[in-house]
């Protein structure tokens, strides 16, 4: 694969023109329906890195879908990336029978879906012509929001139980290099609220401690996050505290579980709306993977010499 034409850079620079292209659906037949996602991409250059991305779960129609997480999605691709947004089973824009195997949450085909799109990028190029011979299949990193989060985890090597059948559940994937969990799930165990327990079995043995592939962990120290644990906010910094390095925590003052709006433009369910929040989870999350992806590069420094040097910091990146 050739180098990306986007320049190391310690400056996020002006952003590329952003092409999207939605839905490319891939044929599953092994699925309740065929596996439909969102893909943008910045208008020129070659050798993109790419990001999955796993949407959260929510009150709003279409946040939970390849139709959400604009805010993220949009600079991701504006600064250099591939962004890959795939419409999971527990999305409530499919209106899947209830009955359907794995609901609500789907959480093992989640992650099944990820590995279906890595197993497929020449398809996906195939389908989205302007994108033919520009991605680096070498370069590859998942990111998810809340329930997403979970999904990404698992991807990054986290474990746990299937309630159903008791056996122990490793779907990681090695072609993943780096990712980034946001507001996402803590341990399992006395941690969950007594809802969580008895509605979402598979968060009991959620395990960290194989989460070996580099990570950073964003999480609100607002986020309460009541109706899935006992712990308060401390709970969403579990997956860096409970996993071996690399990893980084990124803490963001006075964020709840919306993160300052993560999830869309000026959307109702975010309880902390907050722009300028929005921005350094871009900026952070951004220079994160275009580091980890292109060792050597100095974006992951330089932001967060940014955001110590801000008047009134909105957060504090920890790292071990």
């Amino acid at each position: 694969m050739r180098e990306s034409t986007y320049a190391a850079a310690d400056t996020f620079g002006p952003p590329a023109q952003v092409l999207s292209a939605a839905p490319v659906v891939l044929p599953a037949p092994d699925r309740a329906v065929d596996l439909e996602m969102r893909v943008s991409a910045p208008a020129t250059g070659d050798g993109l890195p790419v990001i999955l991305f796993s949407h959260g779960q929510g009150h709003s129609n279409n946040l939970s879908s390849m139709n959400g997480y604009a805010p993220l999605v949009n600079f991701w691709a504006a600064h250099g990336f591939v962004v890959i947004q795939p419409t999971h089973l527990s999305s409530t824009t499919l209106n899947l029978d209830p009955e359907t195997p794995g609901a609500p949450l789907y959480w093992r085909s989640r992650a099944e879906d990820m590995t279906h799109i890595l197993d497929r990028l020449d398809e996906i190029e195939a389908a989205v012509p302007q994108l033919l011979g520009r991605l680096d299949h070498d370069k590859v990193a998942v990111a998810g929001h809340s329930m997403g989060g979970h999904t990404a985890s698992l991807l990054l090597g986290a474990r746990l139980t299937d309630p159903q059948d008791g056996t122990v559940v490793n779907p990681a994937d090695p072609r993943i290099r780096a990712g980034v969990l946001l507001a996402a799930p803590g341990r399992g165990g006395d941690a969950l609220s007594e809802s969580a327990a008895r509605n979402l079995p598979f968060l009991l043995t959620t395990d960290y401690s194989g989460m070996r592939t580099p990570a950073l962990v964003v999480a609100g120290d607002k986020d309460a996050s009541a109706h899935l644990t006992v712990r308060g906010p401390d709970w969403h910094a579990d997956p860096y505290l409970l996993s071996p390095g690399p990893k980084s925590l990124l803490t963001l003052f006075g964020a709840e579980h919306g993160l300052g709006g993560v999830s869309g433009y000026d959307v109702a369910e975010t309880t902390d709306e907050n722009p300028a929040r929005v921005s350094v989870v871009q900026r952070l999350t951004w220079a994160y993977l275009r580091t980890e992806l292109h060792p050597g590069d100095s974006a992951w420094q330089a932001a967060r010499d940014e955001l110590a040097a801000g008047s009134g910091p909105l957060g504090r990146v920890e790292s071990k």
